[in-house]
């Protein structure tokens, strides 16, 4: 005759807690460990030369704030939009199969939407970087 259990089954991730746990001590420890150590023995000579800033060599000069134009912004932010865009049409290109024609249409619909803006962005004059005349 086999007992009767009436425990419920552990979830898969149960078994694992005490390991990554132990993991993330000893990687933690170790990571304290080696820093104090690099920090203890390493050498503390501070000279001006040592404290200038590094620039790929370069002594630098002047301020390192410099002031980007507007259409530097405007060109990263349709990159991130347009980005964004091809990640969508390249998913819904790999599924295109099982989505039918209705993933079809979902598609013009976005696409159709984005040319939209597109023509806003246009005709506000938001793709004209060039010079202008001040008026």
């Amino acid at each position: 005759m086999q007992p009767i259990v009436n425990a419920a089954p552990l979830s898969p991730w149960e078994p694992n807690i005490f390991s990554m746990t132990l993991y993330g001590v000893m990687v933690t420890a170790l990571i304290a460990v080696l820093l104090f150590i690099s920090s203890w023995l390493g050498q503390k000579k501070p000279s001006p030369e040592k404290l200038r800033v590094y620039e790929s060599g370069i002594i630098p000069t002047g301020t390192a704030r410099l002031r980007y134009p507007v259409p530097f912004y405007l060109v990263a932010i349709f990159f991130l939009i347009f980005d964004v865009e091809g990640a969508f049409i390249f998913s819904w290109a790999i599924a295109c199969e099982n989505l039918g024609w209705s993933g079809w249409f979902q598609i013009t619909f976005f696409i159709f939407v984005l040319v939209l803006g597109l023509v806003y962005i246009w005709v506000k004059g938001g793709l004209e970087w060039g010079p202008q005349a001040k008026s």
